[in-house]
């Protein structure tokens, strides 16, 4: 089956009918484009972080302000050394 879509000047295209309908895609859904070689595979997003809330245990409530900071520390001296 081959399919095609048109890009517009701002980078943007439709998912033909067909294709949502074989994705089961809906308004609203997200989808992640995956490169594999030199093919792009578009990959409907099903579950998102929030949705496995929960899933594992932990011992003791979390401090996600600090959690979220000391990750954004580490990015940035990932960040920086990866340019330096």
């Amino acid at each position: 089956m081959m399919i095609t879509s048109r890009i517009g000047r701002r980078g943007q295209t439709t998912i033909p009918g067909a294709i949502r309908r074989l994705l089961n895609l809906r308004e609203g859904d997200r989808v992640a484009f995956v490169r594999r070689g030199d093919t792009v595979v578009l990959q409907p997003l099903t579950t998102s972080l929030l949705d496995l809330r929960g899933s594992v245990a932990v011992p003791a409530p979390q401090d996600f302000a600090a959690i979220r900071q000391k990750v954004l520390g580490e990015r940035a001296c990932k960040v920086a050394v990866d340019e330096g």
